[in-house]
């Protein structure tokens, strides 16, 4: 936090240790000249500790997050030991309002941070939340899901490079990590050059609040406030962890209706058949085959495609990786997380056996 910042003020209110309160921060103003105001829930602990603040919706649509923030709020699954947590569940709320992921001025709020006070709505609203909130925090956790028409296996994406970063993320106890610093401009990248250590999360898909997605996002914040001692008990590992660099969408080479035979989580080897291209009547026009081995980071939802358009996210571990993991998912139990989480994703697309007739 910087120096010469109560940790117990926040937006004009007094927040004593072991006290919650619910507070708003004005991020603008709408078309009518009304305050645009997010709500905000700051918990303290008795004991000192760091400041975490988690964030959701920082794109209107993606609110499987805001369904974790306010799981958090409502069922108290934690009793916050030390340090002080900022709940946000919803960021951009004039997106939020339209079900859009941009704001009303046509950008994206996440290419827009830490923001201009004097910019353009974006840039003030992102300067707004960054100036409020963002600064005062040493830790970060941003909730995402994948874009429209699509759906994402949980995974976790920091710059592992810097090594209080990486020992937070890994204590998320995701499955997957895939490095990177975010774009510029994203909340995320804006954070940690600002000494904010942030993640995100990405998990599932826009416009749904998924609830095994809201257990896996509930299990990892409490994992990484267990890890920071804000809270009490020790976080869960995961039962394998990849970490890698190196993804690529797998796109169509023509338009066609697809009939999909993979599902996020899935491990695929090189070759596998990941969808059959087929014409309006069944009839199969080509088929799209995994690259190389890897696991099913994401995919499309949308089975009419046209070419050029991205049907698989593959993330690709290194040599000799999968065979582990393989055998760690065949020891889960049936009632697993991770196997709840990839039964319920799958079901939101239709995956069929290669093996049968298209027609």
């Amino acid at each position: 936090m910087p120096s010469g910042t109560k940790p117990s003020e926040w937006f004009g209110t007094t927040v004593a240790p072991g006290e919650r309160a619910a507070l708003s921060l004005t991020i603008s103003e709408a078309y009518s000249g009304r305050d645009v105001d997010i709500p905000i829930q700051v918990w303290r602990g008795l004991e000192e500790g760091p400041t975490v603040c988690v964030t959701a919706a920082v794109h209107g649509d993606e609110i499987n997050g805001t369904g974790a923030i306010r799981h958090i709020i409502r069922e108290e699954p934690f009793d916050l030991r030390a340090g002080t947590l900022v709940l946000v569940p919803v960021v951009n709320m004039p997106g939020f309002e339209r079900h859009t992921r941009y704001l009303p001025d046509r950008r994206d709020l996440n290419r827009s941070f830490p923001g201009y006070a004097e910019g353009s709505l974006a840039a003030r609203m992102a300067s707004a939340f960054f100036r409020g909130v963002t600064k005062r925090c040493d830790y970060g956790i941003d909730l995402h899901t994948a874009a429209v028409r699509r759906t994402n296996f949980p995974n976790v994406r920091a710059n592992m490079a810097d090594e209080r970063l990486a020992a937070f993320a890994r204590s998320f106890g995701a499955e997957l990590i895939v490095e990177s610093k975010g774009p510029k401009g994203s909340l995320r990248a804006s954070a940690c050059k600002s000494g904010c250590a942030t993640l995100i999360l990405e998990a599932g898909e826009v416009w749904k609040v998924e609830p095994t997605v809201v257990e896996y996002a509930v299990r990892g914040i409490t994992n990484c406030l267990q890890f920071l001692r804000m809270v009490e008990g020790t976080p869960e590992e995961p039962a394998y962890r990849i970490e890698t660099d190196a993804t690529k969408w797998v796109r169509a080479a023509q338009g066609g209706f697809l009939e999909f035979h993979v599902s996020p989580g899935d491990i695929v080897e090189k070759d596998d058949l990941l969808a059959t291209n087929t014409d309006l009547l069944g009839q199969e026009q080509n088929i799209i085959r995994a690259p190389r081995d890897g696991i099913v980071l994401g995919m499309t939802t949308m089975p009419s495609v046209a070419p050029g358009d991205p049907v698989c996210h593959l993330a690709f571990p290194k040599a000799g990786t999968l065979e582990r993991v393989g055998g760690a998912v065949d020891a889960l139990s049936d009632t697993s997380l991770h196997k709840r989480m990839r039964d319920d994703l799958a079901s939101n697309v239709l995956v069929t056996d290669p093996d049968e007739d298209p027609g």
